[in-house]
């Protein structure tokens, strides 16, 4: 029972919430680099949310379905279609097997999320089973998944028909932001850049470098200068930390960051807006807005008050569909 890759596409993963606690060790936390869109492909199947997941960067792999299952989309939008029929993100697909998966150049955001009923059979290593490709450890096989590989799955599911229920587009409207604004809290060293740097971080126009990837998102723009070049204490770094190399040019730290870093930091992230951040796309431009502690406690407790209201229905919706079909 499992998956087959038949094309590979750009860079296909397997995924979990990360590899946590380990940092002290070296091991980078990996995980999802859109986090809401991970979590949401597991909730629309009744998975625990922690399932792992196939993470597809950009051109999207095909695959092939060598048992019948019951598969979710997320994320950004790759034309999906199965035997050429175009099918819906954000709601459950019966596949049968021998059925194929084609996912194509994403047309609106970067990654997107394929998550199976019941799960992925994939052993852990250090409690997840997140690939991390610096240390080759996790995953399949601590690597990018490749045409030819095989992906055994925990369960088979057997239907036909389709079951009715999606999730709300608006869930996922941050991945079509023409303008994307993104908040950020002040850095621990956010007073030591200059008057001009500070005002030209929030009011000039930012780009995504081509050279970005799950480590870091180098950002190209205006040159911020700190007052004081001394060296730092190497600190640690956490998903979204904005630090600022010698050059000027901004480097957001992503999924597969350092566990440590020395440069110093302007900013950080707000958490609810990572999942906007991780889908911008390569030369997309976009402006930062300082933010409070206030404003992005708020902004999570909605997110996550969406999220468990989101299990408790969808929850109640499987155990219908299970009594009546198995």
């Amino acid at each position: 029972m499992g998956l087959r890759m038949i094309e590979e596409g750009l860079l296909t993963t397997v995924q979990d919430l990360g590899r946590k606690g380990y940092q002290s060790l070296g091991f980078s936390v990996n995980g999802p680099m859109d986090q809401l869109a991970m979590r949401l492909a597991n909730i629309i199947l009744g998975n625990d949310q922690n399932e792992a997941v196939l993470e597809m960067s950009f051109l999207g792999p095909s695959i092939s379905f060598e048992s019948d299952m019951i598969i979710a989309l997320t994320g950004a939008d790759m034309s999906p279609r199965i035997d050429d029929v175009p099918v819906s993100l954000g709601k459950p697909l019966a596949v049968k097997t021998g059925q194929t998966l084609q996912l194509r150049t994403s047309k609106s955001g970067l990654y997107s999320y394929l998550a199976v009923k019941g799960g992925l059979d994939i052993p852990e290593v250090l409690n997840s089973k997140s690939t991390s490709l610096t240390a080759q450890v996790g995953g399949y096989n601590g690597r990018k998944l490749q045409t030819g590989d095989f992906i055994p799955i925990k369960k088979s599911y057997s239907y036909v028909g389709r079951i009715p229920w999606q999730l709300d587009s608006t869930l996922f409207a941050y991945l079509r932001s023409e303008k994307p604004i993104i908040r950020f809290l002040e850095g621990k060293q956010y007073k030591s850049f200059s008057s001009q740097s500070l005002d030209n971080f929030t009011s000039k126009q930012w780009k995504i470098s081509t050279k970005s990837n799950r480590m870091g998102y180098r950002l190209i723009g205006a040159e911020l200068l700190v007052n004081d070049q001394k060296e730092l204490i190497t600190e640690a770094t956490a998903f979204g930390t904005i630090q600022v190399p010698p050059n000027g040019q901004p480097i957001v730290l992503m999924a597969d960051r350092q566990p440590t870093g020395g440069y110093p930091k302007i900013g950080q992230v707000i958490q609810a807006d990572l999942p906007k951040l991780s889908q911008l796309r390569p030369t997309q431009a976009f402006h930062f807005q300082k933010s409070s502690i206030e404003e992005a406690l708020t902004e999570l407790k909605i997110t996550e008050n969406t999220i468990s209201r989101l299990k408790v229905a969808i929850a109640s919706k499987w155990k219908e569909w299970e009594n009546a079909y198995c």
